[in-house]
């Protein structure tokens, strides 16, 4: 793990910052906007980074590949393992011809303090990074309506999601870091008891609906997702997320088997890439480096949630 400082690359121990032994996740640094008429006018330019270990680059490729984006805006893959250098590429970026993940950072600024993320959307023009918050890139993606029209933040809906999004973000989608990057048995105690709170939440609600809005599929459920895909193969064992594994919840699995057999959905998942990431990546966590193989879940079985009544196209 390392960070740059003033444009200079440096290896460090630490997984995040830390506060009485909690995790704190560092907040992103480029967040310039575009409409949805400039990320497309001229195809090629703008280019997608993402890692598919990453949860936050998943739900960016979830909405690129929902809005049929490939033909604009080309995919560029890092390896899985994050060694002491980042986040690095298989042999160079055939776009920048670099190396490390750092060394788009530093062209878009060479005095650049701060990690290393993904995903980042890359302006080929102008050599430089547009955005790397994953919400965002997720809004602006949903927001191009060439291929598909459907809306995943429709307005009359964006009040309920900015709530569901809110809890889960804090609770799971990062709740699951807390746990398992918590330097401190409270810290970790109270993160996981946080996530499981609003896993039994999650469980009550999706006994009484369909998605987490309602009939409606939205962003709120794409968010999760990428979360709960990863659950009981990597937080369960890795994080120390394991008083229940997502396949203890009927209403939870059957939802995340729906939303994995969504077309093109599928395609976005790559199981090998995001445990060889997790077991590997962090030491810290787990010094052997050895890649935990139970857990399985059974995506393609079948996930009757047609009985929580029928989706609705958001729109």
């Amino acid at each position: 793990m390392g960070q740059l400082v003033k444009g200079e690359w440096q290896t460090e121990s630490q997984l995040g910052a830390h506060e009485n032994g909690k995790f704190k996740r560092n907040t992103t640094s480029f967040r310039n906007q575009l409409t949805p008429e400039e990320l497309t006018q001229e195809p090629g330019r703008y280019h997608l980074y993402i890692a598919h270990a990453c949860p936050w680059c998943h739900r960016t490729m979830i909405m690129h590949a929902l809005k049929q984006l490939e033909e604009w805006i080309p995919v560029h893959i890092v390896a899985p393992h994050m060694g002491e250098h980042g986040w690095a590429f298989n042999g160079k970026d055939e776009l920048t011809g670099a190396q490390y993940m750092h060394e788009l950072y530093t062209q878009a600024d060479p005095d650049y303090t701060g990690r290393v993320t993904v995903p980042v959307l890359w302006d080929s023009k102008e050599q430089t990074i547009v955005n790397n918050e994953s919400s965002e890139i997720m809004r602006l993606f949903n927001a191009v309506h060439a291929h598909n029209d459907a809306d995943c933040y429709p307005p009359q809906h964006r009040e309920a999601i900015d709530a569901v999004n809110e809890r889960v973000y804090h609770t799971v989608n990062n709740g699951v870091y807390k746990a398992g990057f918590a330097t401190t048995q409270d810290a970790y105690d109270e993160a996981y008891g946080e996530l499981f709170d609003s896993l039994d939440w999650l469980e009550e609600t999706l006994a009484a609906q369909r998605y987490l809005v309602g009939n409606t599929l939205t962003e709120a459920d794409w968010r999760l997702f990428v979360t709960l895909v990863r659950f009981d193969a990597v937080y369960a064992t890795h994080f120390k997320c394991n008083k229940r594994r997502i396949a203890d919840y009927p209403n939870l699995a059957g939802y995340l088997r729906e939303l994995y057999q969504v077309p093109g959905i599928a395609d976005t998942v790559q199981m090998d890439q995001i445990k060889e990431h997790y077991y590997t990546s962090h030491p810290h966590v787990n010094p052997t480096r050895i890649i935990a193989r139970g857990f399985d879940f059974d995506f393609e079985a079948a996930h009757d949630r047609e009985k929580r009544g029928p989706a609705k196209a958001a729109a």
